[in-house]
């Protein structure tokens, strides 16, 4: 499925979050949005799975005008897995991973042989079949991040729509969730924290500041060291090329000759002045 984000604004509380952003996904790429909190990442999500209507601007899926979707229809098509999601941890993993296929069903319908096949290949993908009597609330943090992302696949969507699904993870299970995601024939569009897992992972970095998108494209071209001193107001030194970029990241220095160190007195108070 291709994502179409045409110069999209949106109006919240009487202020523009989103200005004028636009933004392709061709089918089965996975693109990521990077930029500091407050930059809108979370908010053009949003957008993409109907829980803010732009004021100005489309979203299309497959040229189709999100809006004019029947909203079961939109359900069907597109899987969330939002940054804030609580599920019943009295539920088991199958029960969790099964309220997936309520888009499919109607009001009073009982679960298909297509319904269960389904709901078994969500638990195959993300490898949570032996876990699926077990008590979501007996669970680790990176296992209960799987579930919540099997409860998305288990609705067979086209488009897989992420909200920091790394957030709070250890590092192994940060890349087991990606690799995992990567792996799917589904067009991915993610919001990412972590620079490293955007280069590593992403077919298109898409950068947005204060609402704007400030750049596009692939991470070698876009995540350069003056993108992101500007967007993320650090120092920043980018290694290797490609997809096997590596960041060194530092307190923009404020020193006259710009050459300190990391103890430097003035980097010490930038950091203290940054983090109140």
């Amino acid at each position: 499925m291709r994502l179409d984000i045409d110069s999209v604004s949106i109006m919240l509380g009487g202020r523009e979050v989103i200005d004028d952003v636009s933004l392709t996904v061709p089918s089965g790429r996975f693109a990521a949005l990077v930029g500091p909190n407050g930059s809108g990442k979370s908010t053009l999500l949003r957008a993409v799975y109907r829980a803010h209507r732009p004021h100005a601007g489309t979203v299309r899926l497959d040229d189709r005008d999100l809006w004019s979707i029947p909203t079961a229809h939109a359900a069907r098509s597109v899987g969330v897995l939002m940054q804030e999601q609580h599920t019943g941890f009295e539920f088991t993993v199958a029960e969790t991973v099964a309220l997936g296929r309520t888009p499919h069903l109607g009001f009073f319908d009982r679960f298909t042989r297509t319904d269960r096949a389904a709901i078994a290949e969500a638990l195959d993908r993300t490898g949570l079949t032996r876990y699926a009597r077990r008590r979501v609330g007996e669970l680790s943090g990176g296992e209960r991040q799987r579930v919540l992302l099997a409860r998305a696949l288990a609705g067979e969507p086209r488009l897989l729509v992420l909200d920091e699904p790394t957030n709070h993870l250890d590092v192994r299970h940060q890349l087991d969730i990606l690799e995992l995601v990567r792996d799917l024939e589904v067009t991915v569009l993610a919001a990412l924290h972590s620079l490293d897992l955007a280069a590593t992972y992403a077919d298109t970095v898409a950068v947005l500041r204060a609402g704007r998108l400030v750049a596009q494209g692939p991470a070698a071209d876009v995540l350069t060291p003056v993108t992101i001193g500007e967007v993320f107001e650090v120092d920043a030194t980018v290694y290797g090329d490609g997809g096997r970029l590596q960041f060194a990241l530092r307190p923009r220095c404020v020193c006259p000759d710009r050459r300190c160190h990391w103890s430097c007195r003035h980097r010490t108070e930038t950091v203290l002045t940054d983090a109140r």
